[in-house]
């Protein structure tokens, strides 16, 4: 694998970025000059000019990586490395997960599968998890390969006294140009969600403690999908 370059944007009219600028600072997370993935591990480069971002140092440790702003409707367009058997996902809001796995070649998609939605959890119900959305199809690349994934979320619409009025919603996902996920809705947090209760804004979160990854692009673009419902 060759190491490459991280282009790292914060909106469609900004100009690049350090990842410091985007996200903030979260012990466990790091730069690196270049990454590459061997096994279930990511070997990080450190001589050079630091240009991905990745939790490969201390996985388990690192924790949920958090943006300095709030973002409602948006297009976030992320370049990610994971090795073998790893697990991240996206927290749009910081409540609702398309998931990030190991998951090339696997016949059978789950909601926790590379693209899917993953699960709500309520320990009153039986079963406990529910409301997941597997992927349409498997578009993983092989561990240790490239992936790009891009994701149109609409947030929901809440009336004055934040009374939900359209629930959240995946316009549309794309895995390594293939679409995986098209209008969905999220009718609350799925499992592990950073935020809680309903907004109309909210923190974008990276998961980090679950196997490691690495980043060489992340770009959240501001959207007006009101005019998109069905």
């Amino acid at each position: 694998m060759k190491y490459g370059s991280l282009l790292l944007v914060l909106t469609s009219f900004a100009s690049a970025l350090e990842w410091e600028e985007t996200f903030k600072t979260h012990k466990g997370w790091t730069t690196s000059a270049g990454v590459d993935a061997d096994g279930k591990k990511i070997k990080t480069q450190n001589t050079g000019k630091p240009s991905f971002f990745t939790n490969a140092t201390s996985p388990k440790k690192a924790g949920y990586l958090q943006t300095i702003k709030k973002f409602g409707d948006c297009t976030v367009e992320a370049e990610f490395l994971i090795p073998q058997d790893s697990n991240s996902g996206i927290y749009l809001m910081g409540r609702y997960e398309i998931q990030i796995l190991d998951s090339h070649g696997k016949e059978t998609l789950g909601y926790g599968d590379m693209g899917g939605l993953y699960r709500r959890w309520d320990n009153n119900r039986n079963p406990k998890g529910f409301n997941g959305v597997p992927p349409l199809i498997n578009a993983a690349n092989p561990a240790g390969e490239w992936q790009k994934m891009i994701i149109k979320f609409r947030a929901p619409r809440l009336a004055k006294n934040g009374q939900i009025l359209e629930y959240p919603r995946f316009i549309s996902v794309h895995l390594n140009d293939q679409l995986v996920q098209k209008n969905i809705i999220a009718k609350g947090p799925t499992r592990s969600a950073q935020r809680a209760g309903w907004a109309s804004k909210d923190y974008i979160f990276i998961q980090g403690d679950h196997g490691p990854i690495a980043f060489r692009k992340f770009k959240i673009t501001p959207e007006d999908f009101s005019k998109i419902k069905k």
